[in-house]
């Protein structure tokens, strides 16, 4: 009788660790397609705006996000054929990624959370820079184009002010046809429509209070999603040790362990017995 209990002791363990990491599984796979959306998301809706920081740290964390993201989606696929199959190999292999994973994730949770630190700093010492030494020059039309869209997208004008672009050389150049800001400055563009400075024509605020709460935002998000995955890995790498360095069955290890111990201390008795007799 206690052998028929501990074998429905063994095989209820079996089935609970292996729908549990089959649970956490799944949620970590959908983790990481957050992850890579995020990171996609980050370069292709708002790339524009990368040229205009002095760092490259926003767009690297972008990066990394997207490829932790499809290794995490890949890793997904073989932890549920691990769990199917039950072998070893599989779960070993799949422990790895997940260690290679959790640390590629807190790399990059680590660099937004850092970058969102200087961020301040760096856009009060760079972007005015950037508005009067770099707009409309020649081989910067990436930048022109990046100061354009930031503009009209934040209703703004200049990095404090309409009045930083006084000092710009493209305002002080010819090509600027009596312009005082760029037409991107206006509310609604039209040609040369920059000649005119009223606030009725032209956005007065300035951008960079904007620009840095944005990107503020998006450093938060990208820190957040990055830890966030990173911590559901854990309950998921202490399941698939206890199923990887299992000595009888892959999800067994704990009831096996212990039926084991329980058979030697037995065995043991037994024989002490028989030595008395």
């Amino acid at each position: 009788m206690s052998h028929f209990n501990k074998a429905e002791q063994d095989d209820w363990m079996t089935v609970y660790l292996k729908y549990l990491l089959f649970v956490f599984n799944f949620f970590f796979w959908v983790g990481g397609a957050a992850v890579m959306a995020v990171g996609i998301w980050t370069l292709v809706e708002k790339s524009d705006y990368l040229n205009i920081l002095a760092s490259s740290t926003f767009a690297v964390s972008a990066y990394i996000l997207i490829f932790a993201g499809g290794l995490v989606m890949i890793t997904g696929f073989l932890g549920f054929c691990a769990i199917i199959r039950e072998q070893r190999s599989c779960l070993s292999a799949y422990f790895s990624m997940l260690l290679l994973i959790f640390l590629i994730e807190l790399v990059a949770g680590v660099l937004a959370y850092v970058y969102y630190q200087r961020l301040s700093e760096e856009l009060k010492q760079h972007l005015t820079q950037t508005l009067t030494e770099n707009y409309a020059l020649p081989g910067k039309t990436h930048i022109t184009h990046s100061v354009d869209r930031l503009q009209q997208d934040f209703k703004c004008c200049g990095s404090n002010s309409s009045a930083d672009w006084q000092h710009s050389v493209y305002i002080l150049s010819v090509e600027a046809s009596g312009r005082v800001v760029p037409d991107s400055c206006c509310k609604t563009i039209t040609f040369k429509c920059g000649k005119r400075d009223h606030p009725s024509n032209i956005y007065k605020g300035g951008c960079i209070t904007k620009l840095e709460q944005f990107l503020a935002d998006h450093l938060l998000i990208m820190g957040a999603v990055g830890i966030g995955v990173a911590c559901l890995q854990v309950p998921i790498q202490e399941i698939c040790w206890a199923a990887t360095w299992s000595s009888v069955h892959p999800f067994t290890s704990y009831c096996a362990l212990t039926q084991q111990a329980q058979g030697d201390a037995d065995f043991g008795r037994a024989v002490l017995q028989a030595a008395r007799l």
